[in-house]
């Protein structure tokens, strides 16, 4: 394996569009995808570039849906996904096999392989590792973002996302499993990705608890905003 990056964040609301404009607001970023094929799962979506990353917003359009189970895990919006990106995919997902994870959803999409973890045997948030045909270039084809992602995107605000918070009744064991799944050390709580950090914290439900971007705009370090029940802190 030579890198596992981390590429996307979801998020899951009960009001999609009311998100998507809260995230433009508070960091000028815009949607660049609407991906019709989340409806198969009971979903709407809308995907946000920040620099070569992005934030998905989902949404439940149906009762019964893994989002909306989430929802009430959490008692309102919150954090939902961890989505990374390897170019070593058969040996993640040989690994993942051999340590009994088990897989929510694992398929080649045209080029595209998603392998989203289930996440009883995870802990933490959902965890997704995929891979991307073309995509050793960061700023080249990611398809959950549409195939001109790149035109929707705006730095003035953020450029990327350099960390992001997980929490667990048990940080402890969620580290460890996760670092098993990515052979990554576990340091401090910590693991380092290629491109950004994963910690691990204390929390009364498994999630996304917050995310942290790389603020362009100076005047804006240091700044806090909860959006969708997510910490956003621009360093």
């Amino acid at each position: 394996m030579t890198w596992i990056r981390l590429r996307q964040v979801a998020l899951v609301a009960h009001d999609l569009e009311a998100v998507v404009r809260a995230l433009g607001d508070a960091l000028g970023i815009e949607v660049a995808f609407r991906d019709p094929g989340v409806a198969t799962f009971g979903l709407h979506n809308a995907v946000l570039p920040i620099g070569n990353q992005f934030i998905e917003v989902v949404s439940p359009t149906r009762s019964g849906t893994a989002g909306g189970r989430q929802l009430e895990r959490l008692g309102g919006d919150g954090g939902y996904m961890v989505i990374c990106h390897t170019d070593d995919h058969g040996s993640v997902r040989q690994r993942v096999h051999d340590i009994g994870v088990r897989t929510v959803i694992d398929v080649d999409d045209h080029g595209y392989r998603i392998m989203q973890l289930h996440p009883s045997d995870t802990g933490g948030s959902f965890l997704e590792i995929d891979f991307q045909t073309g995509g050793e270039d960061p700023e080249g084809p990611w398809n959950p973002a549409g195939v001109d992602w790149q035109r929707a995107r705006h730095t003035e605000v953020v450029n990327g996302i350099t960390a992001v918070t997980v929490q667990s009744k048990d940080p402890d064991s969620t580290a460890a499993r996760w670092a098993e799944i990515t052979a990554l050390d576990v340091i401090d709580r910590s693991l380092a990705l290629d491109n950004a950090t994963v910690t691990f914290v204390d929390g009364p439900v498994d999630s996304l608890a917050a995310v942290t971007l790389a603020a362009t705009d100076r005047s804006r370090a240091g700044g806090r905003r909860t959006i969708c029940g997510v910490e956003f802190r621009l360093e």
